[in-house]
């Protein structure tokens, strides 16, 4: 479902102000699988799921609780 993080310098800036983490996923999957699935792969607590469709790519914006700091989801996975 989740197949792998944007990067991009908007990402980055996202991650850092937003508390956000964007992720391309799979077009089919739907808001609830995508926050379950975050939940259960990072270990984090999601607070809300929003979803792009852009150029045959679905993107999902998550904002995580403020328990759980992006920066250090993405550190962990390589991102940064």
């Amino acid at each position: 479902m989740i197949e792998r993080f944007v990067s991009t310098e908007k990402g980055m800036r996202i991650i850092e102000a937003e508390n956000t983490i964007i992720l391309e996923v799979n077009r089919r999957a739907k808001k609830p699988e995508i926050k379950k699935e975050v939940e259960k792969q990072f270990k984090v607590k999601v607070a809300s799921v929003n979803t792009l469709t852009r150029a045959n790519k679905k993107y999902a914006y998550i904002k995580l609780d403020a328990k759980n700091p992006a920066i250090d989801v993405a550190t962990k996975f390589g991102v940064i």
